[in-house]
């Protein structure tokens, strides 16, 4: 049996953190850093289970995106993967429906970065591609983030958006995006 469940970071005993943190590490191949399992901390996780197996994870988490001279509060995906042998069984859309529901009770607009595999599955939920230049804000100032430019994918929701104008992220160490 399928079960998803959602729970904040502070209900999550430490085995289960450990089981989808392993999982992530699985599905990126080894390439999950430090930073990324810490950009998935702090917000909400969905996991997805089949028995007493972690099969599924993704988390959203608040960041801010400036956006149209306004400071957005963002629900930001991160850390999103399936087991290998359990892709194409809807465990994804289960995942991303779950945390849309999140970001749709609490945030103005959800927003992800997508790696190229994946840009077609969060299309096909109906999140959009940025079309426009994409920025962080640095202890230094705003840095253009141009390599980050396709990979970056909203939801919209009550904040008005320009898919063509400028998308700036606030900073964190790792990957801005």
């Amino acid at each position: 049996m399928t079960d998803v469940r959602i729970a904040h970071t502070s209900d999550l005993d430490t085995p289960t953190l450990e089981a989808a943190r392993a999982l992530l590490d699985d599905v990126f191949a080894g390439e999950m850093t430090e930073h990324d399992w810490e950009h998935a901390l702090g917000g909400v996780h969905a996991l997805v289970w089949e028995g007493t197996e972690l099969v599924g994870h993704g988390s959203v988490v608040q960041r801010r995106l400036l956006h149209g001279g306004r400071a957005l509060r963002t629900g930001y995906v991160e850390g999103v993967g399936v087991r290998a042998d359990r892709r194409g069984l809807g465990y994804g859309v289960a995942l991303m429906r779950a945390l849309e529901r999140v970001i749709r009770g609490a945030y103005e607009v959800g927003a992800l970065a997508a790696t190229d595999e994946a840009l077609g599955f969060y299309a096909a939920l109906g999140w959009k591609p940025w079309r426009g230049p994409t920025s962080v804000l640095t202890p230094a100032g705003i840095v253009r983030t141009a390599d980050d430019d396709r990979a970056v994918h909203v939801l919209p929701l009550a904040a008005p958006l320009e898919l063509d104008g400028e998308l700036t992220c606030d900073w964190r160490d790792g990957d801005v995006w």
